[in-house]
């Protein structure tokens, strides 16, 4: 097996309430367009004043919208928890997108199993802001926008700069490396359920 961690790449983003479900959507898309090694049709999404890529696969719309989702109900479940009524406080989370590495174990005498294997993640830090006057929400919004495009731009460095750690196509199936996106990973584990953290 294969000891060697594999690579992680953080995004920052920050989004008031109103737009949050749109910027996890565009920077995923925008990760997916480029590790989603098939043939594509071409397709963008407006995302503020940005234009990104838009991978219109239903397997992948279906995913990235049920986790968006389950991201915002529990972003806002965090932040009605932490912070009285009077007071608003912002929100954090995470995602994680995953892309995995199908690889056949071996057994003495009989393969066994397929196992997967992760081999490159993709962390998108959430920061969830409220804006108590006009100009604090224009400050915001161009801040969404900044960090978005910086973000957008920092995946096309990466994917452009990173690729010796891609694993070879060795199948013919549609999707070569099956994905799979985390919603809060580190308040997924077994402490986290039985509440002793």
């Amino acid at each position: 097996m294969d000891s060697r961690k594999p690579p992680e790449y953080t995004l920052d983003l920050s989004a008031d309430r109103s737009n949050v479900k749109d910027l996890v959507k565009g920077i995923l898309h925008t990760i997916f367009f480029h590790r989603f090694f098939t043939a594509l049709q071409p397709a963008t999404h407006d995302v503020l004043d940005l234009t990104l890529p838009y991978v219109s696969e239903d397997d992948i719309e279906a995913l990235v919208e049920q986790r968006t989702n389950t991201f915002i109900r529990q972003l806002d479940s965090l932040s009605t928890q932490q912070s009285p009524q009077y007071q608003p406080k912002a929100g954090r989370g995470q995602l994680v997108l995953q892309f995995l590495e199908k690889k056949r174990r071996k057994g003495w005498f009989v393969a066994k199993a397929d196992e997967e294997t992760v081999w490159e993640n993709w962390v998108i830090d959430v920061t969830l802001t409220s804006a108590r006057s006009e100009p604090e929400a224009a400050r915001n919004r161009r801040q969404m926008e900044k960090q978005l495009q910086s973000a957008a731009m920092k995946v096309i460095e990466i994917v452009n700069r990173d690729r010796n750690h891609i694993p070879p196509i060795t199948t013919n199936e549609s999707n070569p490396f099956p994905y799979q996106i985390l919603v809060n990973p580190k308040n997924d584990g077994w402490s986290q359920k039985m509440g002793i953290f």
